[in-house]
């Protein structure tokens, strides 16, 4: 006996595909138009899909701007980080300051915490235990003052 035929789906759509990216997370019009690109599909197919989306408001790159911010700044990484991460996105400087301008948190704050979770109280009191904190904010895109902030306003200009 042989197997039954089956019937083949018909290959996706870039509509379905780029609801398929949408309802996992959040996309920039950037990231998506790439990540649809990636899958084979069409560029001015991509396009009407990512247009048809974004006038749903189904894909909002301010949104995607705001979760952004607040999920870098929750992870730890400073407004340099952040703001570098967004621009890679495809976001405008005009997104790019509305979202950093919109966060409610404290980078000192945040800067703060994470050196007291990540070293030692005694080893910050060294000077060198202070510039290795302080070399650890600068990596992650904090800016000079909220490491002085984080630091207790000590000068490292040495």
């Amino acid at each position: 006996m042989s197997e039954p035929s089956r019937k083949r789906r018909p290959p996706p759509t870039a509509t379905q595909r780029a609801l398929g990216l949408l309802v996992r997370r959040e996309h920039s019009r950037k990231e998506l138009g790439r990540k649809l690109a990636a899958r084979g599909v069409e560029p001015t197919e991509a396009q009407a899909a990512i247009d048809k989306f974004t006038e749903a408001g189904w894909q909002d790159d301010s949104r995607f701007a705001e979760l952004l911010v607040r999920s870098r700044a929750a992870s730890g990484h400073g407004p340099g980080h952040v703001r570098a991460e967004l621009r890679t996105h495809g976001l405008d400087s005009d997104a790019v300051a509305a979202a950093m301008d919109g966060f409610d948190g404290d980078w000192n704050a945040i800067a703060r915490d994470l050196v007291r979770r990540r070293f030692d109280a005694q080893a910050i009191q060294a000077l060198a235990g202070q510039r290795k904190a302080a070399d650890f904010l600068l990596r992650r895109g904090f800016a000079m003052e909220q490491v002085r902030a984080a630091l207790g306003g000590i000068d490292f200009d040495d």
